[in-house]
């Protein structure tokens, strides 16, 4: 039976903050989600990811690092819009935005709804230079995330299509319509 939402850690090890998704899945492991949810770490396999979103959930939700001109370690939710041919699919990297565009090139049936609980990093290094472990900021959030994820999850297991659930304070949620994904246009969310 397929998992009736998909709750994937994206992000690479070895480049600082950007290991956020990861370190989140792995913290579930001692706060398991409900049953429903299937949890995966797809670090930068952005091919599988891609697949996955095929396989019949009716929601994502993408855990990972995301600059969006917060202080680092603040939370956003924000709800992606579908692909619309303007960013081209990629087979190779984990780029959200490519990875949906690919998905959709790849399927024939509509994408599942896709959220993404994103983090501010502090520190991303150049793709050149290794960074590994997560600065201080990103890892307290580790914690809030996995506490915005228990809020958010049983909510979308009752209604993939309904409304969010607040998250709290310090995290910052947009309102759960069309939003950006994280790298390009930033939405209209504030600080709370």
């Amino acid at each position: 039976m397929t998992a009736r939402l998909l709750v994937a850690g994206v992000g690479n090890i070895f480049l600082g903050d950007d290991a956020f998704g990861p370190e989140v899945i792995r913290a579930l492991d001692q706060r398991p989600l409900p049953a429903g949810a299937r949890v995966h770490d797809y670090g930068i396999r952005g091919l599988d990811l891609a697949y996955d979103l095929l396989s019949g959930c009716a929601t994502a939700l993408l855990v990972d690092a995301a600059p969006r001109g917060h202080r680092p370690g603040t939370l956003s939710l924000i709800e992606a819009e579908p692909p619309d041919g303007t960013v081209a699919p990629e087979a190779h990297g984990m780029d959200p935005a490519k990875v949906l565009a690919l998905a959709a090139h790849l399927g024939d049936e509509p994408l599942p709804r896709v959220l993404v609980l994103a983090c501010e990093p502090g520190a991303l290094p150049d793709d050149d230079d290794l960074l590994p472990g997560l600065s201080a900021p990103v890892r307290e959030a580790v914690d809030r995330a996995v506490d915005a994820l228990h809020a958010l999850v049983p909510a979308l297991l009752t209604d993939p299509a309904g409304p969010l659930p607040p998250l709290g304070c310090p995290v910052e949620s947009d309102t759960p319509h069309s939003a950006a994904l994280p790298g390009t246009a930033p939405g209209a969310a504030q600080d709370r």
